[in-house]
């Protein structure tokens, strides 16, 4: 009778110790028809009346893996052109390999080329432990290890978890909140939905939502409300332009040309 008693009281601790790690290994899910490996867009960057450089923003044709997790790999870089890369060449590209059915990042790769300045820096997430390891070519000091908050994003990864939202139920004056990490430092951000409107780029008038990411006083852009993202009015969501009010002038991220799209952009004819 002790035994079968004994039994009976280890098949219940087994099983909060298994409900345990199960807990400890559990991400969130969030469902993803925006954008799939093989999704390219290009964009014009302007001054003013000047093309100032350009820019692509690419998912990775195929799915990658990492701790055992199969995520996107998905990247940005820019460059400028003409006299804007004689006086100050710039050189970027930051990489986010993002949990796919999550949508937080895993890994995160920036390779920093502004004129004589360079940085190259990986942060490896750790969702569980809500820890980041980053390792920072400027500093001698390696595996620096810093806490993050639950659901901690990086600065791709939150703008492809925006699209995965449900914008079309939004109201203006509406709010998403997030907490990202980067460099070393956790950052707060809070974007505001504008509303719908019809955007001009160079690749067609498009119906999109507008989007205002709240910035903190800084030296650089003009006000709270200083950037604008506009995401296409349809299943895709891609961003289609970029506006940003700095305190030397008007910045534009215009796009231009896109491939592996999963559905039709919405352009207004």
């Amino acid at each position: 009778m002790r035994v079968k008693y004994q039994l009976l009281l280890i098949v219940p601790l087994l099983g909060l110790v298994l409900s345990g790690f199960a807990l400890n290994d559990t991400f969130r899910t969030v469902k993803n028809n925006s954008f799939a490996p093989g999704e390219v867009l290009q964009y014009k960057v302007h001054y003013g009346v000047i093309n100032a450089g350009e820019a692509t923003i690419h998912v990775s044709n195929n799915i990658q893996r990492i701790n055992n997790r199969p995520c996107y790999q998905t990247s940005v870089s820019g460059r400028t052109l003409g006299s804007f890369d004689f006086f100050h060449r710039i050189r970027d590209t930051w990489t986010s390999y993002i949990d796919t059915s999550s949508m937080l990042p895993l890994r995160f790769h920036r390779n920093i080329e502004e004129g004589r300045y360079r940085r190259k820096e990986t942060t490896d997430f750790n969702h569980q432990n809500n820890t980041v390891v980053v390792n920072d070519s400027r500093d001698e000091k390696k595996n620096q290890v810093f806490k993050v908050p639950d659901n901690a994003q990086d600065m791709i990864s939150g703008f492809y978890y925006l699209r995965t939202l449900d914008l079309g139920s939004f109201k203006p004056g509406q709010t998403v909140r997030m907490q990202g990490f980067l460099g070393d430092e956790v950052f707060d951000m809070t974007v505001t939905y504008r509303g719908k409107t019809t955007v001009e780029t160079k690749a067609g008038k498009i119906r999109a939502h507008r989007l205002v990411p709240k910035m903190p006083k800084n030296r650089l852009f003009s006000g709270e409300d200083a950037i604008s993202v506009y995401f296409s009015d349809d299943e895709n969501k891609i961003p289609v332009l970029f506006q940003a009010e700095m305190f030397v002038g008007s910045v534009k991220v215009d796009l231009y040309k896109y491939n592996g799209l999963q559905s039709r952009l919405n352009i207004v004819k």
